[in-house]
């Protein structure tokens, strides 16, 4: 089982015109909090918090940072040594089939630095891109399409 705790409260009398933060926590089992909100592009500011994370912004990190593990799991056990993992990836809004808005597209433009004696080939790398997607189970649990761009 997978939890995470989602908590927030009215500080605003005028809820029902819909004049009230969407700010909130996420809380997690190792205790971490972390504040969240509804994106600035999406909801203005004040009601939005520019220096929390929303969902949006959360689903691209978990999607780079699933894919991101398991190309770290499966170089190692290859034999490649990383010394950096550095990913910045983009989410990209489009109307679904349904007309409703969605993530459509994450791309992941990961740039790694070798260490050791061994470096893979690109086809190596690509490879290990491959059987990382496959693996991710943020990836296999979305409609989204991932792209890997390296």
């Amino acid at each position: 089982m997978i939890h995470a705790t989602v908590h927030w409260t009215n500080h605003a009398d005028d809820f029902d015109k819909h004049r009230y933060s969407r700010a909130h926590t996420w809380m997690f089992d190792g205790g971490l909090q972390v504040p969240a909100s509804s994106s600035p592009d999406i909801v203005a500011v004040p009601m939005s918090d520019s220096s929390a994370v929303d969902p949006e912004e959360a689903f691209v990190a978990s999607l780079s940072s699933c894919h991101m593990l398991w190309f770290l799991s499966i170089a190692a056990k290859a034999g490649f040594a990383l010394q950096d993992y550095r990913d910045q990836a983009v989410g990209e809004m489009k109307s679904n089939d349904d007309g409703k808005l969605s993530i459509a597209i994450v791309t992941l433009h990961p740039v790694i630095t070798w260490s050791g004696t061994t470096v893979p080939t690109a086809n190596e790398v690509h490879q290990m891109h491959r059987q990382a997607h496959e693996e991710c189970f943020i990836a296999n649990s979305v409609k989204t399409e991932v792209r890997i761009e390296s």
